[in-house]
């Protein structure tokens, strides 16, 4: 059976449903759309096909989505097929379907999806009739065949403990399993490597120097960071060699914590020069050239091995046997 719906009604019908915006500036309704049953007479729970054919715009796509409930129907399936000609397209749709109401009926309404360059819009295509029979011969009320009849899937509710046992297995495997991390996690007691002994002050005076001299610091623009690491290095090496706090002291103080030491070897007038032009370099922003940020690290290694070669092996700090 064939059932053509002109552009006209079809519009005037999605209109009416709410589904469609009015065509001025919108979405174009399709050119025809036709529809048929195969077979035109079902049997109860058997499939039969209802075949939509839509002929639209070369520029539009349609889509079913697969339908929910419809009532005295039941959805199997859906095939979709596009042929596009010169000046239109034709798109078509064979949706399988399960009747379980006898008697003459008329499909559901399909919800379509029409895609169009000014939007996506659904589009509801009208039910075709159909005639369910039933699949029991003529003699089936005598013989009670029809208690077999095919019926549309109901939910039968059975009383089962497999979820509540299914819950406690899930529950228990959990348990286990954070057991068992917990245990792989667990503190592992790692006994402590010995110390290794603090090499003495000048070795590592010494160590520092040549790490500043490997930098190049003034080469790449970076004098006053290179004056403050000498600075720290040969304050560090001096209060540890003289037990006094140098890196937290002014440099009036640092010179006069000096002064008041047996400091032999100590080339103190060159420190208080230093001393003085860190300070200008560090605060007043000066800029010492390539010699004298040269002569100022040659003095660090100096004053390393000055105090070194004079300063008792038991002074603090002082050079150790190696």
């Amino acid at each position: 059976m064939v059932r053509i719906v002109t552009q006209v009604a079809l519009l005037f019908a999605a209109l009416a449903l709410g589904q469609l915006d009015a065509p001025d500036g919108g979405v174009l309704p399709p050119l025809r759309v036709q529809s048929r049953v195969t077979p035109s007479q079902a049997r109860l729970g058997e499939p039969f096909v209802v075949e939509i054919v839509i002929t639209h715009e070369r520029t539009q796509r349609y889509e079913l989505p697969a339908p929910g409930d419809l009532d005295a129907f039941e959805y199997v399936s859906q095939q979709r097929e596009r042929v596009d000609g010169p000046d239109s397209s034709t798109t078509t749709f064979k949706v399988t379907l399960q009747g379980f109401e006898l008697g003459k009926q008329r499909t559901p309404t399909l919800q379509f999806e029409l895609a169009d360059p000014a939007g996506t819009v659904p589009m509801p295509v009208s039910g075709t009739d159909v005639e369910i029979v039933s699949s029991l011969p003529p003699d089936s009320k005598d013989t009670g065949a029809d208690y077999y009849d095919v019926r549309k899937p109901e939910e039968l509710p059975v009383r089962s403990w497999r979820l509540v046992y299914a819950l406690l297995v899930a529950l228990l495997v959990g348990l286990l399993a954070y057991a068992v991390m917990r245990y792989l996690n667990r503190p592992k007691v790692v006994a402590a490597a010995p110390e290794k002994p603090l090499e003495p002050a000048h070795v590592r005076a010494r160590q520092a120097l040549d790490a500043l001299a490997k930098q190049n610091l003034p080469a790449r623009g970076r004098v006053k960071e290179h004056y403050f690491r000498l600075s720290e290095i040969i304050r560090g090496y001096l209060g540890e060699l003289y037990a006094f706090d140098a890196l937290e002291s002014t440099t009036p103080e640092l010179l006069e914590a000096l002064r008041t030491r047996n400091t032999p070897g100590l080339p103190m007038e060159a420190l208080v020069d230093f001393a003085n032009q860190s300070d200008f370099v560090r605060y007043a922003k000066q800029e010492p050239g390539p010699d004298e940020c040269k002569a100022a690290l040659e003095l660090g290694y100096r004053i390393v091995h000055a105090t070194v070669t004079a300063t008792p092996a038991s002074a603090p700090g002082g050079p150790s046997a190696s």
